[in-house]
């Protein structure tokens, strides 16, 4: 599974990369702002015979008065202040996977025959953002519901940084953590019923929380153009990494990203 964790990693850096380049918004009566990009993610995936994979990430932004569209969320401004921001959110979820791009090996070390196995599906989740900005730091929160039906479950994400500004650049370590409820975490860490019905092993993990700590450094080149890196490490619970899913004795994800746009 190529997209263990990739919506959290893709929703937070294009929401940084923006707020750090742009602000909160365009300036009051101004024109609504773009910017485009591309960046390369390496991801450590804890899932059966995925192993080390590099991807190349789009990066689109846009931010208007009240709308805005970061990577993979959408979001309505309610209250835009310099200290809170209270949002509308639509965003996409790409942790779903197919079985064949899964290890049938490894998959069959942990009991699990693949041909019984079913694709799990990406989503879109609604749901209200929320941030705070201070002296410090920066506090935030989001909640959101699956809208399509994939999972049916929720999510609870919080993330803290504390931007430091070093020369023309700006790096915010981060501590966070993400919950998922029982729904959300059975269908894309356990096994579904009709999986089991065809005699594959009955796993369901429950609600999990997953706590994640990271660096982001941001810098501007130029006028237009900006440079963003990324690392984040998270500690996989035990009923995530027991998932029969998952490479034995793997208990983290490790991500690493760098990338670059520009605005217009």
């Amino acid at each position: 599974m190529k997209k263990l964790l990739l919506s959290l990693l893709l929703s937070s850096l294009p929401l940084a990369a923006s707020a750090q380049e742009d602000g909160d918004g365009p300036p009051e009566g101004g024109p609504p702002r773009w910017s485009v990009g591309l960046g390369a993610m390496i991801k450590d995936s804890p899932y059966a015979g995925e192993g080390t994979d590099v991807q190349p990430i789009p990066l689109v932004s846009y931010e208007g008065e009240r709308f805005y569209f970061r990577g993979i969320t959408a979001g309505w401004r309610f209250i835009d202040t310099d200290a809170f921001e209270l949002s509308a959110l639509g965003k996409f979820r790409f942790d779903g996977f197919k079985i064949d791009d899964l290890g049938r090996v490894e998959l069959a070390r942990n009991g699990l025959d693949y041909r019984l196995l079913e694709d799990r599906d990406m989503g879109f989740d609604l749901g209200l953002g929320m941030s705070w900005k201070g002296r410090g730091g920066e506090l935030e929160l989001e909640l959101l519901a699956d809208a399509t039906g994939t999972s049916e479950g929720q999510e609870l994400s919080l993330q803290y940084g504390y931007p430091i500004e070093i020369g023309r650049g700006q790096l915010t370590p981060s501590i966070g953590a993400t919950w998922q409820s029982k729904d959300m975490a059975n269908y894309y860490y356990g096994t579904l019923d009709e999986e089991v019905a065809r005699g594959v092993v009955d796993y369901n993990p429950g609600s999990a929380t997953v706590p994640h700590v990271g660096v982001q450094y941001f810098r501007p080149i130029g006028e237009k153009w900006s440079m963003m890196a990324f690392a984040r490490y998270s500690s996989l619970p035990d009923e995530i990494s027991d998932s029969p899913l998952l490479e034995p004795d793997t208990d983290d994800a490790t991500s690493l990203f760098i990338g670059f746009s520009r605005g217009f």
